[in-house]
């Protein structure tokens, strides 16, 4: 009998984790090059599982495809790595089990990556292969984007009419990233193609059943579990799974009476664990209908409406000014929240605080926010970076400015930091600035970054960085319309030294919608001039702008009379097409900005007076 004629009438087992089981065994590469490296390691793991009870054994392909081979080298052995891994397989299984290539999803929140259309080539060459050899269906797992996981099952369908098992993995019971419910991310993967849908890996039996009892009976498919051993345990540097095979039977009973007809294992399962699975399946019959428990309905997030007009509306009906005050590097605030008091005096709209610009430990710009928001009574906009927190921290950390009523953000990627104090440190980059944004924007909606229903919406004002210092003006005008796309609300630009490249900009984002800030930093001296030229990504000063400050050679006086006054012929020229000042204060200099601010107020009179 066929796989999907099988399913109609009992449960069948797949088997457990092939990585981890690997892992376990001190394998230290890829795990999908062992198929070619130590073929007998493989065909003994496949060999277990199938004396453990397993009908349904996979490839050991997850991750066999030209986008994550490529990482060690391997992207033109794919074709020799996923025929190798079929005929392993088989020589496991004979004709004791159903064999199923297995693909792994490839999107996991770094979506910008790869793009959709080659994550959908690798796949193509990668199901090919597998088919070519003979395989009895194709396994799509841990897919965590439904976008991915549809494209990747539609793709199998044009290629086969062979059964298609699509599993999903999610970090909320019953809820996919987005807040979409897997019952209904269920239904549009059996519209595109898929016999089995069912979720695998990220939790184990406890939660994953939790998720099958909201679920009703598809009715023109089968439902699949794969769950992890437990949650895993770091000791010394090596992840650890529970060993509970007793635990398995018990919960593979339930899994059953939730409907599921394929039941296997992930992270951390071994043959002890599928064996634990097969015997259930000898005594429990295959349900033809249940009892669905509710999803917990999700209340409409609470809005508490915002005690300010947010930034964007501010710059969109008249002139404004933000201003930059870097937190200092050494623990003494006094001079910072000087230099907050008197910018606010001078009336700039926000002072802005970067978050450990040049990848440079400083007072914690959330801390800094919080201070002058409560002591002076300043608007705070507070940088936040992908660079230093993951996903966990960086959620946590806009959840704290929701908090304490910051509201204002800036979303960028942030400086590596190789070039900061600690060269050694890790840039996490979980997400890029794209995502960020769209997280944040996410928020707004209540809604976690994991799909989770948070209760109450955030207020964000997103900001977003714009380059204009580039050769090709137009490339960075398309990735500042990449991030409207996803949720940008207005723009800072980087530091600009050109009146032609103002000029320039406005040309280029006349059809944008979305609010612009002009960075302008006022120069401190020569030295300061070659370093910003030279050495800071981003930055280019023109060749009149250098001679003027090597024109006052060591003189502090004239060097920054001359830095402010180049910075109020570029603050003319920008207030003629935006209506946004960005100013950066050098060196907690905050003289030279709020002597910038004044000036600017002073230009709004005279402008309006025309």
């Amino acid at each position: 009998m066929k796989l999907l004629e099988q399913l109609a009438t009992r449960v069948l087992i797949g088997d457990g984790a092939m990585g981890t089981l690997l892992y376990e065994q001190g394998v230290d590469q890829c795990f999908e090059e062992v198929n070619i490296t130590d073929p007998e390691k493989i065909v003994n793991a496949h060999r277990k599982y199938v004396e453990a009870g397993a009908d349904v054994v996979q490839t050991n392909t997850y991750a066999a495809n030209q986008l994550k081979l490529e990482k060690y080298g391997l992207n033109k052995q794919v074709q020799t790595i996923n025929q190798t891994a079929v005929n392993l397989a088989r020589q496991a299984a004979k004709k004791s089990a159903f064999v199923v290539g297995t693909v792994g999803g490839i999107r996991r929140f770094q979506l910008e990556e790869w793009s959709l259309r080659e994550i959908e080539v690798a796949f193509s060459e990668q199901m090919n292969e597998l088919l070519y050899e003979g395989v009895d269906g194709l396994l799509l797992e841990t897919f965590y984007d439904l976008e991915e996981a549809k494209m990747a099952t539609s793709l199998a369908r044009k290629l086969t009419n062979l059964p298609i098992i699509v599993n999903l993995s999610i970090g909320e019971v019953g809820v996919m990233n987005g807040g979409i419910a897997v019952s209904n991310a269920f239904d549009q993967l059996i519209a595109v193609g898929a016999n089995v849908v069912g979720l695998n890996c990220r939790t184990g039996p406890f939660h994953m059943l939790r998720s099958f009892e909201t679920m009703p009976l598809p009715k023109e498919a089968f439902l699949s579990a794969y769950p992890n051993a437990s949650l895993p345990d770091y000791r010394d540097g090596r992840v650890f799974y529970q060993s509970n095979a007793d635990y398995f039977q018990a919960m593979g009973e339930q899994f059953i009476k939730q409907g599921v007809r394929l039941l296997g294992g992930c992270c951390g399962t071994t043959p002890e664990h599928i064996e634990a699975f097969a015997k259930v399946k000898s005594v429990t019959k295959p349900v033809t209908s249940k009892t669905v428990r509710p999803l917990v309905a999700v209340r409409e997030a609470i809005h508490i409406p915002r005690k300010q007009t947010p930034l964007p509306e501010i710059v969109k009906e008249r002139k404004s000014v933000i201003v930059e005050l870097d937190p200092p590097k050494k623990l003494n605030t006094k001079r910072f929240m000087e230099g907050a008091k008197a910018l606010k005096e001078a009336g700039v709209d926000a002072v802005t605080m970067a978050d450990n610009s040049l990848a440079s430990p400083r007072v914690d710009n959330l801390a800094l926010g919080a201070m002058v928001k409560e002591q002076l009574g300043v608007r705070p906009l507070v940088h936040v970076t992908c660079r230093d927190r993951n996903l966990i921290g960086l959620q946590s950390h806009l959840m704290g400015l929701n908090a304490l009523g910051i509201d204002d953000v800036l979303a960028i990627t942030g400086d590596p930091t190789k070039i900061g104090d600690f060269p050694g440190a890790t840039s996490v980059y979980d997400v890029s600035s794209f995502q960020l944004i769209s997280f944040i924007k996410q928020l707004n909606e209540g809604i976690s970054f994991s799909g989770k229903e948070l209760g109450q919406k955030a207020n964000f004002s997103i900001g977003a960085a714009l380059n204009p210092n580039v050769r090709h003006l137009d490339k960075a005008v398309k990735r500042m319309e990449k991030k409207v796309e996803s949720g940008a609300d207005y723009f800072m630009t980087q530091p600009i030294y050109s009146v032609e490249q103002i000029e320039a900009l406005a040309d280029e984002t006349k059809h944008v919608k979305e609010p612009i800030y002009i960075g302008i930093m006022p120069l401190t001296g020569t030295r300061n001039a070659e370093f910003l030229h030279n050495e800071v990504p981003g930055i280019k000063l023109t060749d009149d702008i250098r001679a003027a400050m090597v024109a006052c050679g060591e003189d502090r006086d004239a060097s920054t009379a001359e830095g402010i006054k180049i910075a109020k012929s570029l603050i003319d020229t920008a207030l003629t097409y935006f209506n946004g000042i960005y100013l950066i204060t050098p060196f907690l200099r905050y003289e030279m900005t709020v002597e910038l601010t004044q000036y600017i107020e002073a230009q709004k009179f005279i402008m309006q007076g025309r």
